[in-house]
Order: structure tokens, then C-alpha cells, then sequence
């Protein structure tokens, strides 16, 4: 099994019409499917609801880490976590890492995530497995979202 999931996608748009969609909390929660109780702050926790069906009984729990203006977008948090009876605090979370760079349709967005070799190894091949095919649609979700609000 890799330690790394890493999703690539273009999008017809400009950075920074991708770019408010990852960062400002409220147009990432209509993409990924949750409910952000705030803004986003570099270096602070932040939750929400996710509305995703058959996950609503899961909240989102993440800590934002190093926000770079319309290049850089990063926050950790406990793979695959939907077990509301775990205590997931005790594990070292993973780090997801978006980036952004101009091509010539518009944006290239990857997304990384990365630390699985952390995860107890007795959850680890789901965790991957889950988040693996749930960057794939979310890469999905992001790009129909641009284009429907552009």
C-alpha cells in the first residue's frame, strides 16, 4: 500500500475562481459536502456537519495549516474517520495539500494527501481505500462547482 493519495484535475477557470472555492469555508463546504462552522484561519481547528448522505451522523474535524494566496491550501485531519464511538484525537493525522499552478485552460489542481503510514495499521488499508476513491469525486465535486458558479 502507498502512504499518498494524489488526485490532478483541470479546470476551465481562473485561479482565482478555484481558489475561493477551496478557501473561503462556506464555498468549500458546498463542494465537499459539509457544514463549516466559520472561516478558515492558518493554524486553527475548525469543524462541521457533513451533509454527504449517509454520513450525516459524522462531523468534520480539521486543523487549517499554511494558507499561500491562490498557490497553497493545507490542513490536517483523521482519515476516514466516521466511527462517531472512536476517539480518532490519539492517532497523527494525515496532511491534505492542494495546490494550484495556471494552465492553459484554466487551473491544474492536485491535491495530496499524505502520512497514511501513520494511521493504525488495523484502519489504515480502509482509510486509504476510502479517502483515495473520495479525492477522486471531490476533484469531481470542486469542478462542477466552478463551473456552475462562475
Amino acid at each position: 500500500m502507498n502512504d499518498r493519495i494524489e488526485k490532478r484535475i483541470e479546470i476551465s477557470a481562473p485561479i482565482s475562481r478555484v481558489w475561493l472555492a477551496l478557501t473561503d469555508s462556506r464555498q468549500f463546504g458546498e463542494w465537499f459536502l459539509v457544514r463549516i462552522n466559520g472561516p478558515f484561519s492558518a493554524g486553527q481547528p475548525i469543524g462541521g456537519q457533513i451533509t454527504h448522505p449517509g454520513y450525516e451522523h459524522v462531523r468534520l474535524e480539521i486543523v487549517i495549516g499554511m494558507i499561500n494566496p491562490e498557490t497553497y491550501f493545507s490542513f490536517t485531519w483523521h482519515p476516514y474517520a466516521v466511527d462517531p464511538k472512536v476517539d480518532y484525537s490519539t492517532e497523527e493525522p494525515t496532511l491534505v495539500e492542494f495546490r494550484l499552478e495556471p494552465v492553459a485552460v484554466g487551473t491544474l489542481l492536485t491535491v495530496t494527501e499524505s502520512g497514511f503510514e501513520k494511521v493504525p495499521a488495523a484502519r489504515r488499508a480502509e482509510a486509504f481505500l476510502r479517502n483515495d476513491g473520495g479525492w477522486a469525486q471531490q476533484m469531481k465535486n470542486i469542478e462542477a462547482y466552478v463551473h456552475k458558479t462562475i
